[in-house]
C-alpha cells in the first residue's frame, strides 16, 4: 500500500513520491512504455536481468541495488510505501512514464492486479486524438476525462485549457490517486477527481469529453481492460450515450477506442452512429490502426471477429 491510498487527500509538494518525481524530472529522466508482450520480452533478455539505471528501475520496473538510486531516493521510496524487496535486491512498486513534456506514475509491471492502473501504446494515441480535437481551438469552461486513469488525458485538457474546470473520474480509486499525484507533478491545480460510473456522480454539462476506455473482456474484470458488453464494447456506449445526454450546445466528444470488426462490418461505429445521428449530433470517425491486440484473436469470443482495430470518435453538439 502505498501513501497514495486515500485519492480524497490531495499530494502536496512535501510528499514522497511528488518529491522523488521531482527528482526524476531534474534527472532529466524519459521513457516510453510499450506493450506487456513486448515488455516481457524485452525484460527475458540475459543482459536485463537487473537495472543499469533510472529507466531500468522505474520504467522497466527491473530488480536494482540500493547504490544505483542513491540514498535519497531509496528513502522516498521507502517513505511512500512503494519499495519492495527481491531477494538480495529492491524493486519499485510503481513505474514512470513519460508523454508531452509531463511525468507519470503508473502500476508495477505485470499489471495483474484488479485495480491496477494501465500506461501504454493507447495512452499515446490517445493523446494524440486529443491533440488533433483540441487544434480546433474551440472554447472549453468545462471539461471531464472519463475513466482518466493515471490523468494523462485530464492533464493535457488543463494545460490547454488552464482557466476551466477539469474533472478526472474513475471507478478505481487507485487511479483517481495516481491522477492526483500526476497533475501535482504537472502543476495543473484545476483538476477535480470524482470516484464515478462514467457520469453518475457528477452533475452539469459539460464543453469537451474525452475518454480512453477499456476494451477487452477481461475475465478478471480488472478495470483497466474490462469494457463490458459482448466484445468489451459496453463502455465505450454507456460513453456515446453520457455525450449525448450531457454535452452543452457546441460540445464535443473525443472518444478513443479499439473495436472488433466483424465480417468486414464495424458494429460499433454503426449502432454509436445511429445514436448520434438520432440525437442530431455531427460526428467523424476514422480508424487509427487497422490492426491492433491481434492476440486476442485466438479468444473464443472473438472467433468472428476479423480484426481489431484503434479507433477515434469525435462529435459534436449544435450550439443551437
Amino acid at each position: 500500500m502505498t501513501l497514495l491510498h486515500n485519492w480524497q487527500t490531495a499530494p502536496t509538494d512535501d510528499h514522497p513520491l511528488v518529491r522523488l518525481g521531482r527528482l526524476l524530472q531534474n534527472a532529466g529522466y524519459q521513457f516510453t512504455t510499450i506493450s506487456p508482450p513486448s515488455h516481457r520480452r524485452v525484460n527475458a533478455r540475459e543482459h536485463h536481468a537487473t537495472a543499469g539505471d533510472l529507466r531500468g528501475v522505474f520504467g522497466w520496473n527491473r530488480p536494482f541495488e540500493a547504490a544505483l538510486v542513491g540514498t535519497e531516493m531509496l528513502q522516498l521510496m521507502d517513505s511512500a510505501g512503494i519499495l519492495r524487496v527481491d531477494g538480495t535486491l529492491y524493486r519499485s512498486g510503481l513505474r514512470v512514464s513519460t508523454l508531452g513534456g509531463e511525468l507519470y506514475f503508473h502500476s508495477a509491471y505485470p499489471t495483474h492486479d484488479v485495480d491496477s492502473v494501465f500506461f501504454g501504446p493507447d495512452t499515446y494515441r490517445y493523446e494524440q486524438v486529443i491533440d488533433s480535437a483540441l487544434a480546433a481551438g474551440l472554447p472549453v469552461a468545462r471539461a471531464v476525462d472519463i475513466g482518466s486513469g493515471a490523468g494523462p488525458g485530464a492533464i493535457k485538457v488543463a494545460r490547454a485549457h488552464p482557466q476551466a474546470d477539469v474533472w478526472a473520474v474513475d471507478v478505481n480509486p487507485a487511479a483517481l490517486a495516481l491522477t492526483a499525484l500526476n497533475a501535482q507533478l504537472a502543476r495543473r491545480d484545476n483538476i477535480q477527481l470524482a470516484h464515478s460510473d462514467v457520469l453518475t456522480a457528477v452533475a452539469g454539462q459539460f464543453d469537451l469529453i474525452v475518454a480512453n476506455p477499456p476494451f477487452m473482456v477481461d475475465d478478471d474484470q480488472r478495470t483497466y481492460c474490462h469494457g463490458g458488453g459482448a466484445l468489451g464494447e459496453g463502455l465505450s456506449h454507456a460513453i456515446v450515450d453520457s455525450a449525448i445526454e450531457r454535452l452543452a450546445p457546441g460540445g464535443r466528444l473525443v472518444l478513443y477506442t479499439c473495436v472488433a470488426i466483424i465480417d468486414g462490418a464495424d458494429p460499433f461505429c454503426q449502432q454509436a452512429g445511429a445514436r448520434l445521428d438520432a440525437a442530431g449530433m455531427q460526428w467523424q470517425y476514422r480508424e487509427l490502426d487497422p490492426d491492433v491486440f491481434g492476440g486476442e484473436l485466438g479468444d473464443d469470443i472473438h472467433r468472428n471477429t476479423d480484426r481489431i482495430a484503434a479507433i477515434a470518435l469525435v462529435a459534436t453538439r449544435s450550439k443551437f
